[in-house]
């Protein structure tokens, strides 16, 4: 059985990166697109153009959307989808914050669905690698995680530089830092937000946030999100024995290019990977009955909840 998925967007995500997953990917195939524009969803090479997107939740054949529009139509359109009796892939950040995204994670209970937030970066093998070594004690007792993602950014008349609709770099490239906290620090559980500082830009948003924190008392985590910074990437996990450290490929973004893992004196190297690929893959399976990995919707509550934190204390 292959899984049939709609998208509801044809943005730049979905058009370079999501629907070539999907085409590659075992057991899907890209049923339905719909979007502003039938002749941008006609370039993703769906099986049929839907004129708007009730249409694409009425469709049959569809079995899970791909929710890839604004931040602030994803609880909007995650709720008529699940609604709708599909299971639902939705882009990062689930929700603009924590009422948001329960408010779907409940959506998706009463519905019996599939919810699930499109960290793709979570899917790949590295940090898949990372996580098990961090949270299995071969590190020791973690002492710290230090990350960061920047990158100058242009986001006039883009949604990004909107606040009400979710814009930001904290909610833009914070979510995968705060992940990383989470499925390193097995939960992070108990944080306190030692320090929040942003820098706003004229739109109201924050172009940068930087944030020290400490994760069940004893892991010292500081984090730093840019749109007006020099594009940087990395993650560093320190413990009582050793260290792991992103290597070779962007700590957070790494796409099909081979990259390594920094563990102690050890170099790991991954083969080059389509990391949205393997998630289409493991949700399509999950859909079917099978077994496979997701990102937990415990995780993605709690990384909203921390993304809440920051923003209620920066300065």
């Amino acid at each position: 059985m292959s899984v049939g998925w709609g998208f509801l967007g044809a943005g730049w995500i979905a058009t370079r990166a999501m629907a070539p997953a999907v085409h590659a990917a075992s057991g899907a195939h890209l049923q339905a697109v719909a979007s502003r524009s039938p002749e941008r969803s006609t370039v993703l090479d769906p099986l049929v153009v839907r004129a708007d997107y009730d249409a694409l939740l009425d469709d049959p054949d569809v079995d899970v959307v791909y929710v890839c529009l604004a931040n602030d139509q994803h609880a909007e359109w995650v709720v008529k989808a699940l609604d709708a009796g599909k299971h639902v892939l939705c882009e990062k950040p689930l929700g603009r914050d924590s009422d948001e995204a329960r408010h779907m994670a409940s959506a998706a209970r009463r519905a019996d669905r599939l919810l699930v937030e499109a960290v793709w970066t979570r899917w790949h093998p590295r940090f898949r690698r990372l996580a098990e070594i961090a949270t299995s004690g071969a590190l020791g007792d973690l002492s710290s995680i230090d990350s960061a993602f920047t990158f100058p950014g242009a986001i006039d008349g883009n949604y990004r530089a909107d606040p009400s609709k979710g814009g930001g770099a904290l909610l833009d490239v914070g979510g995968y830092q705060a992940h990383a906290w989470v499925a390193l620090s097995g939960g992070a559980n108990d944080i306190s937000i030692e320090q929040a500082t942003s820098s706003i830009g004229p739109t109201g948003v924050d172009l940068t946030t930087s944030v020290a924190a400490l994760i069940d008392g004893t892991v010292h985590a500081n984090a730093l999100c840019s749109f007006e910074m020099d594009e940087a990437q990395h993650l560093i996990v320190r413990g009582s024995i050793d260290t792991a450290a992103m290597g070779a490929g962007q700590a957070f973004t790494s796409w099909r290019e081979e990259s390594t893992l920094l563990v102690g004196s050890t170099v790991e190297v991954f083969a080059p990977v389509d990391a949205y690929q393997v998630m289409i893959e493991q949700v399509s399976a999950r859909i079917q009955g099978e077994d496979s990995w997701v990102v937990p919707m415990n995780d993605t509550i709690r990384v909203a909840e921390i993304l809440d934190e920051v923003r209620a204390i920066a300065t």
